[in-house]
């Protein structure tokens, strides 16, 4: 299992979303799963995004979130 930690900029990528996506997620909420290290760095873990990237799928557009 990876045990690694994304940066915001990594993550963004990963999902194919801006960092500012991602930093607006945060203040709003946070639906993608973060991780404090230390008082300013904002690191993600792979199985949260690939957690998050589950919980998107949709079958339909009219599907509520």
């Amino acid at each position: 299992m990876n045990k690694a930690l994304f940066t915001t900029k990594e993550a963004a990528e990963l999902l194919g979303v801006s960092k500012a996506f991602l930093e607006r997620d945060r203040w709003a909420g946070a639906r993608v799963p973060f991780i404090k290290v230390g008082s300013r760095a904002v690191r993600y873990r792979l199985s949260d995004l690939e957690s998050y990237i589950e919980r998107q799928i949709r079958h339909s557009t009219s599907e509520v979130a």
